[in-house]
């Protein structure tokens, strides 16, 4: 099997037209194999191409990040040895009735011993795996106020690409045709506006207590196209498995691409 920065050049139209900003198409090859560059910074390689090296960089199919979500024996079992009234102050959460009362996004999910969830919103797998592995986790720092991307989280770099495309993209393309929805989503989800970023919107969400993300949209503008990028907060290194962030984002995005339907 070819090398995969060889596999991705292989691909390529060879044009080195530069519109991956960088200066030839061996060296955005180099740069998408080791997780710098996002094969959809490529505008000549087509959906399909992009999907077979995704799979020859990664060696599984997304499907396969989905297997953590829906196996979730593991976490209860270490869920049921734990004492709430111990870890409810560390991570943010509280304890009700025997329960776990941990928040997100406004909402209040409530977790017995055994695991078991329940809220006034539907639970879906990709909110209840992130949801135990935090209040599992045997670690955990508060926010620090230093933003990170998704790369640079333990395990990142190798699903990276995977992420730019299912979430990052996503909702580029949802802030790109519905320019308020950004801050529609900040008062639907008591996200707050941050200040200091070069961006038409900086926005802090917190899918969990001690896990904040930051979303930034700048809009096309004299010729060059939008840009958003996700960052997250330096504790997140600590607080959530990768395979839970990316669990975690990813089902944001397609939320987030259900209430755009309804967006004016």
């Amino acid at each position: 099997m070819a090398a995969p920065h060889l596999a991705i050049y292989r691909a390529l139209a060879k044009s080195n037209c530069g519109r991956c900003q960088l200066p030839s198409c061996l060296a955005f090859a180099a740069a998408a194999a080791c997780g710098q560059k996002p094969l959809a910074d490529c505008p000549l390689l087509d959906e399909a191409t992009r999907e077979r090296l995704t799979a020859t960089l990664h060696g599984a199919p997304e499907q396969e990040l989905y297997k953590f979500a829906k196996d979730l024996s593991g976490l209860e079992e270490q869920l049921a040895r734990l004492d709430f009234a111990v870890i409810a102050p560390r991570i943010g959460a509280a304890v009700k009735d025997g329960r776990l009362l941990l928040p997100s996004f406004g909402k209040a999910f409530e977790i017995d011993c055994q695991g078991r969830m329940r809220s006034e919103c539907h639970v879906m797998p990709w909110v209840q795996y992130p949801l135990l592995a935090y209040a599992v986790s045997s670690q955990h720092q508060l926010p620090t106020g230093a933003w990170i991307s998704f790369r640079d989280l333990p395990g990142g770099l190798d699903v990276h690409n995977l992420f730019c495309k299912r979430c990052e993209l996503v909702l580029k393309r949802l802030a790109d045709a519905h320019p308020g929805l950004l801050h529609d989503l900040a008062e639907l989800f008591q996200g707050t506006e941050a200040a200091g970023f070069e961006a038409d919107t900086s926005l802090i969400l917190h899918p969990l207590p001690h896990f904040p993300i930051l979303i930034c949209w700048q809009a096309a503008e004299d010729g060059l196209d939008s840009s958003l990028s996700i960052l997250f907060d330096a504790c997140c290194k600590v607080n959530l498995p990768v395979n839970a962030a990316f669990s975690l984002c990813i089902g944001l995005a397609q939320m987030f691409e259900k209430i755009a339907l309804l967006h004016r």
